[in-house]
């Protein structure tokens, strides 16, 4: 069916002149346009848009019409997630759970593009096609270093990203760091230009940029930003016209500190509820938006607001709102049916017009997800490593050494100590018993083999190791941590082996592993499968002595230049407060 074809069958239905494919009748509309709970209203179904909505659709029923009686239950847009991120499992498999809770679109990061370039960013926009629910994509930003560390070869070029902002289901470009675009990074000037020049959304990342610095990030276009930590920094985005994405996800929950904002006599309308991201035990514990709204709603929030932050907020700020995050004539038929608004759980998932949800069990089964060669073996190294890679001369000194090291002062920020650290064989030993640690990245996409080692304290291995190949950082280098050069070693090349996992080892063994072969940072298996790997390589970590509540959190943002204050990348070590490239050896 043609575009005038659907506008006129629409029509015609709408008019009774033809009878809808589905009718759900006599429920209680939350209509997020006025804010109300419209008692007895009926929805008519043409296809995948809505043709009717109003007190009586009797007229639009025929003799094929399947009829839905929601007599005593409200009727909801779908919901939106306006900010994530694939992190350990494929859009299929992510649909399985999502979708059965509600969630009908998703507007997600293309991070696949900053780990193996182009191809990746366009196999996974092409496997998020035709599934049951919607998504959108955004262009990755280039997320080069800070300006004082050495540029490298970027794997995804402006050309690139330009191509990718034609794309129909490319709405914008994705977060990008406030302090490049201060600092007048070319290739983001050259990125925000073409999305202006499409008239597509320019999302941000403004953590920490304040007064003049946040108004000049503004200014260059930014219209959103999912970092508020609390409803100072909210309340000050929202001033200066931005979408105010509120986190609650599996990174940062940070919706309870910003909720105070219901005490105020604000507009809501620029406020959105967003993950930025849900691993497979979250998903699997908690479900998705669902789960947001219903913590918004617990918190205070009125639930006509909770719900118009989940769906219409988000639909504006794309400018999508023609399509989707409300119910009336014309939209996406994207509709949840619940019992009560007291407690968010769908009995039914209607999305582009389909059934595909009932009781919390999906019906469509998604489209399986493939992915090309280039992105299933993207680690690319010229060897296996020993571990005399993982040493760090001594440079001549003698007994002992001053060194600079990265201690975590919160799971994912770390300053700078100097420590002393004994010397044997003209190699600086790392000191388990005070903690510290050996940390190393490894250049995985350029062949080059190259590793950069320093050391960490606040990880808590007393033995064993601990690698990931995925990072928070350009090209995602391999990173690992370790009480033992051997075991680190050992994990590096089965990380390798795998093409991409996170690996536990311990008395040159493998203790426990999790397999992430698309593109280094998603796995190909079932989400259970994920969440019992998972589990087993928190498990190993600490048994080996550490007690962090998210040890892959923290590994893979070691090497996070985006992140205060001290940080070990393969251009060197980072310090991020005075902006320069620091010795390891304190002279």
């Amino acid at each position: 069916m043609n575009i005038q074809e659907q506008i006129n069958a629409l029509v015609q239905v709408a008019l009774g002149k033809e009878p809808a494919d589905l009718v759900i009748t006599s429920g209680n509309l939350v209509n997020v346009y006025s804010a109300e709970v419209l008692e007895g209203h009926s929805i008519s179904i043409k296809g995948d848009k809505i043709a009717f909505v109003g007190p009586d659709a009797s007229h639009t029923i025929g003799k094929e019409t399947k009829v839905i009686d929601a007599q005593g239950k409200f009727l909801l847009p779908g919901f939106i997630d306006a900010h994530f991120h694939f992190t350990d499992v494929a859009p299929d498999e992510f649909i399985g759970y999502s979708a059965p809770t509600g969630t009908t679109t998703i507007f997600a990061e293309l991070d696949l593009g900053t780990v193996v370039g182009y191809e990746g960013t366009t196999a996974l926009l092409d496997n998020m096609k035709g599934q049951p629910i919607k998504f959108f994509g955004l262009a990755p930003s280039i997320p080069q270093p800070p300006q004082f560390l050495p540029r490298e070869r970027v794997p995804i070029s402006c050309e690139e990203v330009e191509s990718l902002l034609q794309r129909e289901d490319v709405v914008g470009l994705g977060e990008t760091l406030w302090i490049g675009v201060l600092e007048g990074d070319k290739d983001l000037i050259t990125n925000i230009r073409a999305t202006l020049n499409r008239k597509k959304k320019l999302e941000g990342h403004a953590s920490g940029a304040k007064g003049y610095k946040l108004a000049a990030y503004v200014a260059s276009g930014i219209s959103s930003c999912h970092e508020s930590i609390n409803a100072q920094e909210a309340m000050d985005k929202l001033r200066l016209g931005m979408c105010v994405m509120i986190r609650e996800g599996s990174i940062r929950r940070d919706l309870e500190a910003i909720s105070s904002l219901k005490g105020k006599d604000i507009d809501f309308r620029r406020l959105a509820l967003v993950t930025d991201g849900i691993g497979a035990e979250d998903l699997a514990h908690f479900g998705h938006m669902n789960y947001i709204v219903q913590k918004a709603i617990d918190l205070g929030i009125p639930a006509t607001k909770a719900i118009q932050m989940a769906t219409l907020n988000p639909a504006e700020h794309f400018g999508l709102d023609n399509l989707i995050g409300g119910i009336a004539p014309g939209k996406c038929a994207d509709i949840l049916i619940l019992p009560s608004l007291a407690k968010i759980e769908c009995e039914l998932v209607i999305s582009n017009g389909r059934i595909i949800a009932k009781d919390g069990e999906l019906l469509i089964k998604p489209r399986k997800c493939i992915f090309p060669d280039s992105v299933m073996e993207s680690l690319h190294v010229p060897r296996k490593f020993s571990p005399a890679d993982f040493d760090v001369p001594a440079r001549d000194r003698k007994d002992k050494v001053k060194v600079r090291i990265m201690k975590l002062i919160t799971e994912v920020i770390t300053q700078e100590y100097q420590v002393e650290l004994h010397i044997r064989g003209n190699r600086i030993k790392m000191d388990v018993e005070r903690d510290i640690l050996k940390v190393s990245v490894i250049d995985r996409k350029d062949n080059t083999g190259e590793v950069v080692t320093g050391f960490v304290q606040g990880f808590g291995l007393k033995s064993g190791a601990f690698a990931s190949s995925y990072s928070w950082e350009l090209g995602s280098p391999i990173v690992a941590v370790g009480a033992d050069e051997e075991d680190m070693a050992m994990g590096v090349n089965r990380v390798i082996e795998l093409q991409g996992g996170l690996v536990v080892t311990k008395n040159g063994e493998v203790i426990a592993e999790l397999p992430l072969p698309v593109g280094g940072c998603m796995a190909g298996e079932s989400l259970s499968k994920v969440i019992e790997g998972y589990q087993a390589v928190k498990e190993a970590v600490k048994n080996l002595g550490s007690s962090l509540m998210d040890p892959y959190l923290t590994l893979q943002t070691l090497p996070g230049t985006f992140l205060p204050y001290f940080r070990i990348t393969l251009q060197g070590f980072a310090d991020m407060k005075n902006k320069k490239v620091v010795a390891l050896i304190v002279d």
